[in-house]
């Protein structure tokens, strides 16, 4: 079912610096923030040869980042986004499987302008999972 691993997102409590340490120290190709207001965000996105880091920055005071760098103040890896054809599908195929589905359980844009959803980290090794159509 899932497709390649489109990014790991790593919630950071200064979004300017963190995206300073991937472009000067790692040479690495960063790209511009970007305000996600439907998920209360503001993202970053460092390109690698094989994937994507995304860089999360809390946009508001209810933004769930701003709970997870309550929690994590030094910040860390939020989550892993794994691609699959159908999100719809995939989404229905887990639930059977007992899988919980976040929010509403219906797909959301995200930052890349297709269908996402996230998987409740309980039932995946503590991990926070995000599909997203391709």
């Amino acid at each position: 079912m899932i497709g390649r691993l489109n990014h790991v997102a790593i919630a950071v409590p200064d979004l300017e610096a963190a995206a300073a340490q991937y472009r000067d120290a790692l040479g690495a190709k960063v790209g511009a923030p970007q305000d996600e207001p439907d998920h209360g965000v503001t993202v970053i996105f460092i390109e690698l040869p094989n994937t994507k880091i995304e860089l999360l920055y809390p946009l508001g005071e209810d933004s769930p980042i701003r709970g997870f760098l309550d929690k994590n103040p030094a910040g860390g890896i939020h989550h892993v986004c794994y691609e699959v054809e159908d999100i719809t599908a995939a989404r229905d195929q887990l639930s059977a499987a007992g899988a919980r589905v976040l929010g509403s359980g219906d797909p959301k844009i995200g930052a890349h302008g297709k269908p996402v959803l996230f998987l409740h980290p309980k039932d995946f090794q503590g991990c926070l999972i995000e599909l997203e159509q391709v």
